[in-house]
């Protein structure tokens, strides 16, 4: 019998928008993406945090609706944070309002909040009948400038992060400036370690610009700001759409810079340590690790600290000096946790330069506690 290998290659629309008052009668956005779904119905839900700081914003909703070509379902608000991630209950809770509300795969999800809350919502949209449209509208920088223009979404299980959930790209994402500043200063400030996180591994004209406009972006300038997360964002969603891996098949996660230690430090502080502080710690770690090993030249760390410390960022968290009963650091289990989130080998993104990220398979124990070590003495 004959045999016939089709490879046929897959393309998607990865929608990202940059704008502000999204839901003002002014802004055609929302109305342009919804008309060329042709959508029928649509649900919106918003974190509490946010209805909370924009106390107008459901009747606000509600007008902009009126002339919008998809009818407005409800309006529901959910907790946002780790809380919603903790396990499957508000993303049941998520299914139940997706089917008391009649949605169908040409009906929208509408997700107004943070990464945490983007990604159980987001969970519950993709496994809604294998797929209701999200529309995301990210409100902090973490969200905004990372994890909210990214195509993953899971919650926590098995005291692991993102242990339960799936890939899928949103229908469209939203980026509404009006959002971001609204944030309270660390969650604005805190999110800002993922746009120098790819500036270090992708792009090192940016990595620049931020050392050159440090000082206003340390005062969250909002000029500034707002010209950060958008250059962060494309940067994050160029990679998905051309980087020729965006569901992550193999085993390099080349935007993951310093996520190994900062899922796992998370997880040992029961999830009290918030995402941007352990990805800032796991990055100073993994910076000072590539400029020791040899990896780097040993002048990075001298351009990467001055940065972290000119925004106010973590670089050191308690977590990593708890030892087991074996007297070994916690941490390091973290190690072959990240191995096996992927499979196959280990692959650590780590730092050739600025802006050159490199994979290596291989880490020296002794050396990554001596890191951690000097992280300690720095902080």
């Amino acid at each position: 019998m004959p045999r016939h290998d089709f490879q046929i290659p897959v393309t998607f629309k990865h929608r990202v928008v940059f704008t502000r008052n999204a839901f003002s009668p002014d802004n055609p956005e929302l109305a342009s993406i919804l008309r060329e779904g042709g959508g029928r119905r649509a649900l919106v839900v918003i974190e509490n945090a946010v209805a909370a700081a924009w106390p107008g914003l459901e009747r606000e909703i509600t007008d902009c609706f009126q002339t919008l070509p998809a009818r407005l379902v409800g309006i529901r608000l959910m907790p946002g944070g780790e809380t919603v991630k903790a396990d499957e209950t508000w993303v049941r809770k998520t299914w139940e309002r997706i089917a008391a509300a009649h949605l169908d795969r040409h009906s929208y999800l509408i997700a107004i909040g943070g990464g945490a809350f983007l990604d159980a919502v987001g969970y519950a949209a993709a496994t809604a009948h294998r797929g209701v449209r999200l529309v995301r509208l990210p409100t902090t920088t973490l969200s905004q400038d990372d994890s909210g223009v990214g195509v993953k979404c899971a919650i926590n299980a098995f005291g692991k992060k993102n242990w339960v959930g799936v890939f899928a790209v949103p229908f469209a994402v939203i980026n509404d400036f009006r959002f971001l500043h609204s944030q309270p200063e660390e969650t604005r400030r805190g999110g800002l370690i993922e746009a120098v996180k790819v500036a270090l591994v992708k792009d090192r004209g940016f990595f620049e610009w931020i050392e050159a406009n440090l000082e206003s972006l340390a005062a969250l300038e909002p000029a500034t700001l707002e010209a950060c997360v958008e250059r962060s964002a494309m940067l994050h969603a160029r990679h998905i759409a051309e980087g020729g891996d965006p569901f992550e098949s193999g085993s390099s996660r080349p935007l993951d810079f310093g996520h190994w230690a900062a899922h796992k430090l998370e997880s040992l502080s029961a999830y009290t340590l918030p995402h941007d502080q352990a990805v800032s710690v796991g990055l100073a770690l993994d910076t000072l690790y590539s400029a020791r090993s040899g990896i780097a030249p040993p002048s990075l760390a001298g351009r990467v600290f001055p940065v972290l410390r000119g925004l106010r960022l973590a670089i050191h968290h308690p977590a990593l000096d708890w030892r087991d009963s074996l007297d070994q650091r916690k941490v390091l289990a973290g190690l072959d946790e990240f191995r096996e989130h992927l499979g196959g080998e280990l692959t650590l993104l780590m730092l050739r330069d600025i802006g050159q990220g490199i994979d290596v398979h291989e880490v020296d124990y002794a050396l990554v506690e001596s890191c951690m070590d000097e992280l300690r003495a720095m902080a």
